[in-house]
Formats: C-alpha cells, sequence, structure tokens
C-alpha cells in the first residue's frame, strides 16, 4: 500500500496504470497543511459580505462538505454551508431564493466535465451576473483538476479563485484535498486539527498489520464481505449521525464491481435482531458513553452479528476516520479481488442520460400518479433472502420526504428481513449506482419521480432541470432494467400525498406483514 505498488491489487496493465494514478490520497493530510495559511487568508477576506457558501458539486466532490455541514455547528462570522446536489427544480429554485451577491457559490468537479456542476455554474452565474453584471465572478469559487474544461471556464468569467484538485486523487477519496477542505474552511472549521488528526491516523496505518487500524477494518469488512456477509450497516450518533453518507459512496463505488461488493446501508434505524438476516455486519460510530447506540448495538453482537465499534471524541475526529475508512475500504478491494479505484459501471446511466437530453424524448408521464399496484406486489414478492430493497428517489432531498421513505424502507426490511436502502437521485448515481449495476444481482429497486410545481431554465441549454432529473431518472431505469435488475417506477404527481399513499400501498403489497 505505502509503496503505491499497482499489483497489491490487479496485475493487468490497464487496472495498474488507473490504480498508479489513484493513490495521492495516502500522503494528501501532510500536503495539505502548507496551503492552509493561504486559504484561511483567502477566506478572511470574504468574510465581510458573505452569509453563505453554497458548494454546487456532485458525489465526491459534495458529500464531504455535505457531511462537515450537518456535523459541525454554525461558527459565528463565518457564513453557512450549504450543499446543492439535485437537479431536482425545488432544490435549485430554493438555492436561488436568497440573496446571491451575499453567496460565494463554490463550484466543485475533479473532472470539470460533469453534468449538474457544469448546468449549477451556468445557472447560477448567470443569476448573479443579473445583480452584480461584470463583476459577478467575484462570488464564485471553483475546485477542479489543473487543464479541466471547468478550469478554462473560470478564467473566462474571472472566478474569484481556483483551487486545484489532486490529479492522483479520484473524487470518493478526495475528503482531505482541496474538495473537502476548501468548503470546511469557508464554515470557519478548524481545518489544520482536522488534518492534523487525519495524518496521525495515517501514521497509524503504517504499522504492523495487528496494530493498524486500517487494515483490521479492512480485513473485517472484505473477509466478512467474502462469506456473505456484505451488508455493513453504520450506526452513527453525534456529533457525526450523517457520516454514512460519505462512507456509503466510498464503500459501494469502490467495492460494488465484477459481480461482487459491499451493500453500505446508511440511515436504516437499527432494530430487534429478529428482522435481519445472516448477511450483515453493524458498525457504530458516536461519542464514548453514547449508551444509546450500545444499547442498541449489544443485542445484536449477543445474536451472533458481528459488530464493530468506534469512537469520536468530536466533529474534527472527521478527519482521522475518513482516513481510517478510505484506507480500510483499499484493503477490502485487495481481500474482494477488485479494482477500488475505478467506477466502470457509473457511466451507463450517464450515458442514457445523455441520449434522453439530445433526443428529447419522452421521459415520465407527468400528469398524473402511477401506482401499479400489482407490479409493486410483484417487486416486493420477488425479494429474497440475501437481496437488498433500494428506494431510489428522484425527489427533492428534505427531511419531511426522507422521514417518509424512511417508513417505507423500515416496513420492507421488517417484513423481508433484507437490507434497505434510500438515495435521492442523482446524488446516489455518483455513490451506489455503481453497485446496483456492477455489483451482484441482488437489488430490488423502486425508483419515485414527482412533477416538480415549477421548472428552472439552463442558460444556453435547450432543456430545463426538470427535463434533466427526468431524463437522469429515466436514463437510471432503463439501465438497471439493461442489466436484468428487478425495479419499477412510481410516478406521484402530487408528492406529499403521494407518498403517504405509497407507504400504504407497500403495506398492503406486504400482506400486512409490517
Amino acid at each position: 500500500m505505502w509503496a503505491e505498488d499497482a499489483s497489491f491489487w490487479k496485475e493487468e496493465e490497464a487496472h495498474r496504470r488507473t490504480i498508479e494514478s489513484a493513490l495521492g490520497w495516502l500522503t494528501i493530510a501532510d500536503r495539505m497543511v502548507p496551503t492552509l495559511r493561504g486559504l484561511e487568508a483567502f477566506v478572511a477576506q470574504t468574510l465581510g459580505d458573505t452569509d453563505r457558501a453554497v458548494v454546487l458539486g456532485m458525489g465526491g466532490s459534495s458529500l464531504a462538505p455535505l457531511v462537515f455541514s450537518e456535523s459541525f455547528p454554525r461558527r459565528a462570522g463565518f457564513p453557512r454551508l450549504e450543499i446543492l446536489d439535485s437537479t431536482h427544480p425545488a432544490m435549485v429554485a430554493a438555492v436561488g431564493a436568497e440573496k446571491v451577491d451575499r453567496t460565494i457559490f463554490i463550484v466543485s468537479s475533479k473532472s470539470g466535465s460533469t453534468l449538474e456542476p457544469n448546468i449549477f455554474f451556468d445557472t447560477f452565474f448567470e443569476r448573479v451576473r443579473q445583480v452584480l453584471g461584470d463583476r459577478a465572478g467575484e462570488r464564485f469559487v471553483v475546485i477542479t483538476d489543473p487543464g479541466s474544461a471547468l478550469e478554462r471556464e473560470a478564467k473566462a468569467r474571472r472566478v474569484r479563485r481556483i483551487f486545484p484538485g489532486d490529479p492522483r486523487i479520484g473524487g470518493r477519496y478526495s475528503a482531505l484535498s482541496n474538495f473537502g477542505i476548501v468548503p470546511a474552511a469557508f464554515a470557519g472549521i478548524d481545518v489544520g486539527e482536522l488534518l492534523r488528526r487525519a495524518a496521525a491516523m495515517a501514521k497509524q496505518c503504517r504499522n504492523d498489520l495487528a496494530e493498524n487500524p486500517g487494515v483490521q477494518l479492512g480485513a473485517a469488512l472484505g473477509g466478512l464481505a467474502r462469506e456473505g456477509r456484505n451488508k455493513t450497516t453504520f450506526a452513527t450518533g453525534a456529533p457525526v449521525a450523517r457520516f454514512g453518507m460519505w462512507i456509503e459512496q466510498l464503500i459501494a463505488e469502490s467495492t460494488g464491481k465484477e459481480g461482487t461488493g459491499i451493500l453500505p446501508v446508511e440511515g436504516e434505524t437499527l432494530g430487534a435482531p429478529a428482522v435481519y438476516g445472516p448477511d450483515r455486519f453493524f458498525v457504530g460510530v458516536a461519542r464514548p458513553g453514547d449508551t444509546s447506540l450500545v444499547g442498541a448495538m449489544r443485542p445484536l453482537g449477543q445474536a451472533g452479528h458481528p459488530t464493530a465499534s468506534y469512537e469520536v471524541s468530536d466533529a474534527l475526529d472527521l478527519g482521522a476516520e475518513m482516513f481510517r475508512w478510505e484506507f480500510a475500504t483499499a484493503i477490502a478491494g485487495k481481500v474482494l479481488g477488485i479494482n477500488p479505484f475505478d467506477q466502470p459501471n457509473v457511466q451507463e446511466a450517464k450515458d442514457r442520460t445523455n441520449e434522453i437530453l439530445g433526443g428529447k424524448q419522452s421521459t415520465v408521464d407527468s400528469r398524473q400518479s402511477t401506482v401499479d399496484e400489482t407490479a409493486l406486489r410483484t417487486l416486493l414478492d420477488s425479494i429474497k433472502p440475501g437481496d437488498y430493497f433500494a428506494i431510489t428517489a428522484y425527489i427533492p432531498s428534505t427531511e419531511e420526504n426522507e422521514t417518509k421513505l424512511n417508513r417505507i424502507r423500515l416496513a420492507v426490511r421488517d417484513s423481508k428481513k433484507v437490507a434497505t436502502t434510500v438515495g435521492f437521485g442523482p446524488r446516489f448515481l455518483h455513490s451506489t449506482g455503481q453497485l446496483h449495476k456492477g455489483g451482484p444481482p441482488t437489488g430490488v429497486f423502486l425508483q419515485i419521480t414527482d412533477s416538480p410545481r415549477e421548472d428552472v431554465p439552463i442558460p444556453g441549454k435547450p432543456y430545463t432541470f426538470g427535463q434533466v432529473i427526468a431524463a437522469q431518472a429515466a436514463g437510471d431505469l432503463a439501465a438497471l432494467k439493461a442489466r436484468g435488475r428487478r425495479a419499477m417506477r412510481v410516478h406521484l404527481a402530487d408528492l406529499s400525498s403521494g407518498l403517504t399513499d405509497l407507504d400504504g400501498a407497500v403495506r398492503h403489497a406486504l400482506g400486512g406483514r409490517a
């Protein structure tokens, strides 16, 4: 690992090249430190005229900032950190509803060619230009790899600052690089301490195997998966309650390929041992003495399920834990015999989305709800032990909607005793989407779409955000079905009442067993 020897994972030349160009994350914590003085000075220059910092990104460019925003309270004198990683018109409109001239927009994309960050950039740059004219670029910061198309566009628009990505770090391993650290600095987080703790964990991960925290966790993840316990379920508490959202992408996109993989299960409330099959590994992350978490984990261990627990003293321990999980995921990839640094199936849904947008095909009937209860029952009846049930929701990623979707997933879990996930589109396409298509054929997918009340145009494009998210949903469903996955769509004309109706329909299809 530390010698950066690609043959540790794969001997084939094509794999060796991708692996050798993806190991910069091993040393990034130390290499970032000399840049912090300049970063913090730059942030200080913006504080007087900035109320919020909005990350416009997707996947590896947005999930670490999202976890930081959820884990750290807002610091006085610093802007509120927000993340836009949804193409749903309601989410885009909500970001644009506040004063854009007192917002720093952080456009974040490693490749610089990802659809979502680019259309976010186009949309909000035009919105700011209408207010500030030629000074619009002053409200934008860009993070991208050197030489990307986004870098060229950022220079043309005279943005306030361009921070370089590290070309030797893949998106999901980039949390401790500029993609995570720049947004954290805008939020007033002590990024120096965050990186110091990460570097300390990296040092521990150089130890012999018996004293190496990254190897121990990675061996457990990979070894248990090979034994059939390939559903790693996270129980996270304060102050890092949504840490699993970041781990979810890291594990799913790194291991879900070649017909194998580890399904990360985030946000699924812990239940009694009786609702679980023999395919789970439970991991707890919380403050020392979190009695609620300990109380929920203990019966699972006593029932024979493997468990592991990690303690965080405060949110700054995210630096250490992020490195631990990166190292562990790379080790798990070795155990599973796959390349943990590529994502060969992510492009499938993207290509189908582009085909739909280019052809202006109809994607969904938005005039009425369509809940086919016969098809829903058939889908749920197909679930068998060892499967997982995934809700893929192309709707606004609000707390209210997530609560309603969690009710549905728990009904299925308790009835079928299978792992369940909830993903908001298009965010999950850059996360669990790789495992859905490249992992084992054990997923059962319920896609949910809705009819946005208002649409949002995209400057210079012949399509709107409403058409984009509809195309993304259609492309994803087509990619799943092309691979023979069990999947169906439910379209909800009225989202609030529709989710309630869907909950009832699922419970009815389960035969009242939930």
